[in-house]
């Protein structure tokens, strides 16, 4: 059977953790009980000062296919960086990570671990006209987004039409091509991702998914959009010829209150 590393980011997620953990492992345990494929789920404890690390290692007796690491800086995209690190260090066919908050249903996910299986990876895409997002997204919120995805059609010129869904996978061989060129940590690490792939030639195939909206969200998202903006921004300089203006960039942002 082919071998999946479902890498998981966890800030402070003693809320949700044990459940998304249970939901996750009791489907993938009858997907391997299928013989369709094996699969291990990484946690990445990311700087967390909550309960989150002494419940997933309650959980890893009842599932020996869990694991975790336990990171002492920040950042999402850091923490899915250091868990693909170690997942490509193994014998993983497909890489991918997910976040905690069980948005993405383990269903869901495993539809997107099997489109990775047709091309080079698979990304959920929340707009599409099969998927689903409940509850509703807001008329502001959607503008947003338009206002966010086409920033990034433009700047760098990719054609993911959701860049920001955190469930995401791709053959071990597309991430050992990029891993070495991801730097931004924080509110642009899925463009950086997904715009490295793209550049490197790799086919990555959008999948319809179903999302929910859930409580206790750790981002803020009309305090962190402008940053993820800048985020893309800088990008878009580093993998140009102005490139030399990055350190002036990073300076003026500076000055702009967080």
């Amino acid at each position: 059977m082919d071998k999946v590393a479902i890498i998981m980011p966890a800030y402070n997620e003693e809320k949700r953790i044990g459940a998304t953990l249970k939901e996750y492992s009791i489907f993938f345990k009858n997907v391997v009980k299928n013989k369709i494929l094996d699969y291990n789920i990484i946690v990445v404890i990311n700087n967390t000062n909550d309960r989150t690390e002494e419940i997933v290692h309650g959980l890893m007796k009842d599932d020996k296919r869990i694991s975790y690491i336990d990171l002492l800086r920040g950042g999402k995209g850091y923490a899915v960086i250091e868990g693909f690190k170690l997942a490509l260090k193994k014998d993983f066919d497909y890489i991918g990570f997910v976040d905690a908050d069980m948005a993405t249903p383990p269903e869901e996910l495993f539809k997107v671990i099997m489109e990775t299986k047709k091309y080079d990876g698979a990304i959920a895409d929340r707009y599409l006209k099969n998927s689903e997002i409940r509850p509703s997204p807001s008329m502001k919120r959607l503008l947003a987004r338009r206002i966010f995805n086409f920033l990034i059609r433009t700047l760098l010129l990719v054609p993911y039409g959701d860049t920001q869904c955190g469930a995401k996978f791709f053959k071990k061989k597309v991430l050992e091509s990029v891993i070495h060129k991801l730097s931004m940590s924080q509110w642009a690490f899925d463009a950086e991702l997904l715009y490295h792939v793209h550049k490197q030639g790799y086919k990555i195939k959008t999948v319809p998914t179903k999302w929910y909206d859930k409580e206790y969200s750790k981002i803020n998202f009309w305090r962190a959009g402008p940053w993820m903006a800048l985020g893309v921004i800088r990008l878009r300089l580093l993998n140009s010829y102005l490139r030399s203006f990055v350190r002036i960039y990073d300076k003026l942002i500076r000055f702009i209150p967080k």
